[in-house]
């Protein structure tokens, strides 16, 4: 990919372009953020990151990070639309093939079949791109699982995936359950597990130690951590090397807030999509 750097100290300028869409799978309109640098010409093939809750993206300051992005790596052709979450956000998101015990993401399946159905037509169309050199997802806490849900279940759609503070705890039946087993009653772990290798996905997870304080099994490392190692420990199973499918990045005192998300975004952006 050629690359062409922005002039020395000058700012890169962050065009913001909302739309709304009726959508026919989640009964709701969905309002969506594209967000375009300016030096853009329209005729690239453009790489187009997507973002689950993207109506945090203004609390997070993504307008100054996107563009610090561009002035650390220059013009890449970059696409950003943050889709914001609904008031059925716990039904929205989550693991299409399998809700949670409480019966949260039964509408995930919906909210797959609108990202692709509906969705991504109308990017397309609004923005003027027929076609995206690759496509990226992330999302945080509930919309990391999500967006990871989404990916591992359509590799051919997809490159790369950005999990910060997942709700990878997501399970068949409840933890306190006397038969209750982190190997077999997360959700997200047991459809890697029966999932297909797919050789050219990569995995950007994120954690903070401070994320929370529960710890279920006692081991002194709490649950946030816990079930994103082990979540990589399942990838690594599948076929994934750590080294080079994956980048675990744990911030010492990170929370699960817009805040601490913020803070982990340029280094994900800056794997996700910088110089190469």
């Amino acid at each position: 990919m050629s690359v062409l750097m922005p002039p020395e100290k000058t700012t890169v300028t962050i065009d913001i372009k909302s739309f709304q869409v009726d959508s026919a799978f989640l009964e709701r309109e969905v309002k969506v953020d594209a967000y375009l640098p300016v030096f853009l010409t329209g005729k690239e093939r453009p790489s187009l990151l997507l973002l689950n809750d993207g109506q945090d993206m203004g609390a997070m300051g993504w307008t100054a990070i996107f563009g610090d992005f561009f002035h650390r790596n220059g013009a890449i052709p970059l696409i950003a639309v943050a889709i914001h979450a609904g008031i059925d956000r716990k039904m929205e998101y989550g693991t299409a093939e399998v809700p949670d015990y409480l019966g949260r993401g039964a509408k995930a399946g919906d909210y797959t079949k609108f990202l692709f159905e509906e969705l991504l037509p109308v990017i397309r169309k609004e923005l003027g791109y027929p076609e995206f050199s690759e496509k990226v997802f992330a999302g945080f806490s509930l919309g990391g699982l999500s967006a990871l849900d989404i990916v591992w279940a359509h590799p051919h759609e997809f490159t790369r995936v950005g999990v910060f503070s997942a709700s990878l705890w997501w399970r068949m039946i409840d933890q306190t359950e006397p038969d209750y087993d982190d190997d077999k009653h997360r959700i997200m772990h047991e459809l890697v597990r029966k999932g297909n290798y797919a050789p050219w996905l990569k995995f950007f997870l994120c954690t903070g130690t401070l994320d929370e304080t529960n710890d279920r099994n006692g081991n002194g490392i709490i649950d946030s951590i816990d079930d994103t190692l082990g979540l990589m420990e399942e990838l690594e199973r599948k076929g994934y090397h750590r080294e080079t499918d994956m980048y675990y990045l744990e911030l010492a005192d990170g929370r699960h807030d817009v805040v601490t998300w913020g803070r982990a975004m340029p280094v994900f952006l800056d794997w996700a999509f910088g110089r190469r």
